[in-house]
């Protein structure tokens, strides 16, 4: 979903993850219990900063994706521990799969090629992909988009859109980068997850959305292929929060909009 390192540090990445899965030992647990790397503790990773989903506030990272994380370990009576990490490992599922942690929680859109590698929970976010402009701008829907300079995230489904209508994408480290592009004229559109992108739109009136795309993308948490109990814990308190309406609160508190029905 994000942009992060280079082809050589993304390989230095993926290498300490390995080597850090064969340091760390699973910690023991009850028959019926969630698999965790560490007792008393669900360690999450996640790639900070992805605004509004995880980012530093006070020192402290926080966002939508951290107070489904801190649900869950309510759930579980588990102390949260946060790891933030290169979203290379997320996305090949090694970060999971080394042992670095129990469950990843990275604004990460369910894909079938994902799955292969990870175990997904149930989404807790239905999303869109939005293009956003200047006001003053042409570009009114993605057909505009060729040979503009677009503002992406590498490995994104934006960055995907993008390249398929033929546009000049420029990457940036996160959304942050990008909406500054944007607003400082390196870039003539930003192309986004409408979460994403959605709080630029409420809090700079310079700025609108051109085009909704209707990906109907699906957010979700994932486990190790082999962890089963933590799917189904974290997946009644995804159903939970659904039904009880806090999920729609969580949505509104970081996204400004409830995609909640």
């Amino acid at each position: 979903m994000k942009k992060t390192l280079s082809s050589t540090a993304a390989i230095l990445t993926l290498s300490a993850l390995a080597l850090t899965g064969c340091q760390s030992t699973n910690s023991t647990t009850a028959e019926g219990s969630p698999k965790l790397i560490t007792n008393g503790e669900l360690t999450v990773c996640t790639n900070s900063p992805y605004k509004p989903f995880e980012f530093e506030q006070d020192g402290k990272i926080v966002g939508y994706d951290m107070d489904i994380a801190q649900a869950i370990a309510d759930k579980l009576k588990l102390k949260l521990n946060i790891s933030n990490t290169g979203f290379e490992g997320l996305d090949s599922g090694v970060a999971l799969s080394s042992g670095q942690c129990d469950i990843a929680i990275s604004g990460i859109t369910k894909t079938e090629e994902r799955a292969t590698k990870m175990s997904f929970t149930e989404p807790y976010l239905n999303d869109n992909l939005g293009i956003l402009v200047p006001k003053d701008s042409t570009i009114a829907n993605a057909d505009n988009l060729k040979d503009q300079k677009v503002a992406v995230q590498q490995a994104t489904s934006g960055e995907k859109y993008a390249t398929e209508h033929h546009a000049d994408t420029v990457q940036y480290e996160d959304a942050a980068l990008m909406i500054q592009a944007l607003q400082t004229g390196q870039a003539q559109a930003v192309i986004a997850n409408i979460s994403v992108i959605s709080q630029a739109l409420t809090s700079d009136d310079s700025l609108k959305l051109a085009e909704e795309i209707n990906t109907h993308e699906e957010i979700a948490a994932a486990v190790a292929t082999d962890n089963q109990k933590l799917l189904d814990e974290a997946n009644n308190v995804i159903t939970t929060l659904k039904e009880d309406g806090e999920l729609a609160k969580l949505q509104e508190k970081w996204l400004g909009v409830s995609t909640q029905k």
